[in-house]
């Protein structure tokens, strides 16, 4: 086990957005998240301003320093973006391996990446953050080389040819990415075919999402209470009572900050969020961030271009977890706002309302209406009986007399048959 010390730096200009313990114990989750690391030690460290040349002062790398040689500390994850010549700075100051909030993530993902799809997309943003870290953090990279093409051009320094080789493997690696999500593309048309509504779970990362996927599918996929407990996209087909068959999709959990890198890679897989009739925001009520993990949710799908008119209902989830009062008062806010529900994935409490809101949210408040058929409208009955949407019927002298339960979109999809 790699011994690892987690360090939030609280930068002053930040303090409005994130709170400092909070973070830290995200970044421990995110920490204890990656197998063979053991947090032996974590810390807010008060930072004014942040040191251009290696982000905490002199004074505090020593006093750091001394703390990190006398724990046995072998890994320091500094939660918070730290530039190439930081890093370098600080692994000599302090004689150990260190790594930022991405490069923590992109371990994460590196760790967790099952399908092609996610390999790929997780080596691209890989790639694409370790050509910004290339730094002469080593002799090598200040050698010239020289020779006939085969390695580097006159005079290529190590750093050039370093680059030169990620950018080549990105171009490789983009093509192949291509190709599946070409496939994921002709997959998205076959389902167009079939006019199944697509019902995207979103969310912060361990919210909760595959829980209440595999409890509304019966689907087993991963879900532990850890952060991004899965990665790649899954989606199963579910019949809703009393409403349509939908598709439901389980997507990559969001965090605040999250990296660039893995907002470009992850594009493709997220597309289906773009897709989607209707997003289910799944929320962690019990979190004592509950509101500002939303706000980053929020944030994260306006950039990815998320229409506005798409949609959107709050699932509140983890109500279990919380105390008598405090469940007590989100059970009555929920039951305030027709488009939230509380509930908890894990017990099955609350499921019934969610599935018939996710029905009126795609097909609308369904009405009951008397119709006659003559004999020769054939077609529109079977139409009707094909969607299940006949309650009763009858048979009279000259045709048919039917009670039907629809909604607008059914009874003027009717009108056109």
């Amino acid at each position: 086990m790699t011994r690892a010390w987690v360090l939030h730096p609280d930068i002053r200009s930040d303090r409005q957005r994130r709170d400092p313990v909070m973070a830290l114990d995200e970044a421990v989750a995110l920490a204890s998240a990656l197998p063979g690391l053991e947090v032996v030690g974590q810390e807010v460290v008060p930072l004014p301003d942040p040191h251009p040349r290696a982000l905490f002062g002199s004074g505090k790398i020593d006093e750091l320093g001394e703390r990190i040689s006398a724990e046995g500390i072998e890994l320091v994850l500094v939660d918070g973006p730290v530039t190439p010549v930081q890093q370098r700075n600080l692994e000599k100051a302090w004689k150990v391996k260190l790594l930022d909030r991405t490069g923590l993530i992109l371990e994460i993902f590196s760790d967790r990446a099952a399908t092609r799809e996610g390999v790929l997309q997780v080596e691209m943003a890989h790639l694409s953050y370790q050509r910004t870290r290339l730094v002469r953090a080593w002799t090598h990279l200040e050698r010239q080389r020289g020779g006939l093409g085969f390695v580097g051009g006159p005079g290529e320094t190590q750093i050039e040819a370093d680059r030169r080789a990620i950018d080549e493997q990105l171009v490789r690696l983009r093509r192949q990415l291509d190709k599946v999500v070409k496939t994921r593309s002709l997959h998205r048309k076959a389902r167009a075919k079939v006019p199944y509504p697509i019902v995207a779970l979103v969310g912060y990362t361990n919210a909760g999402k595959s829980t209440l996927f595999n409890r509304l599918t019966g689907a087993e996929v991963m879900a532990k209470d850890m952060l991004f407990a899965t990665l790649d996209p899954t989606m199963r087909g579910v019949k809703l009572e009393d409403g349509p068959e939908v598709i439901l999709s389980d997507t990559v959990g969001f965090i605040s900050d999250l990296p660039t890198e893995l907002v470009a890679a992850f594009r493709a897989t997220l597309e289906e969020v773009l897709e989607a009739d209707l997003i289910v925001h799944v929320r962690d009520i019990s979190h004592p961030n509950a509101q500002e993990q939303a706000d980053d949710v929020h944030a994260i799908l306006a950039s990815l271009g998320v229409a506005e008119t798409t949609p959107q209902i709050e699932v509140w989830n983890k109500i279990d977890q919380l105390g008598p009062e405090a469940r007590e008062a989100a059970m009555t806010r929920a039951e305030r706002v027709p488009s939230i529900f509380a509930l908890s994935a894990w017990t099955g409490e609350g499921m019934a309302p969610l599935l018939a809101g996710i029905a009126r949210a795609i097909e609308g408040e369904k009405t009951r209406e008397a119709l006659h058929l003559g004999f020769e409208d054939g077609r529109k009955r079977a139409w009707l009986f094909e969607r299940g949407l006949v309650e009763d019927e009858a048979q009279t002298e000259d045709g048919y007399d039917l009670h039907v339960r629809w909604t607008a979109k059914e009874a003027a999809q009717f009108e056109k048959v």
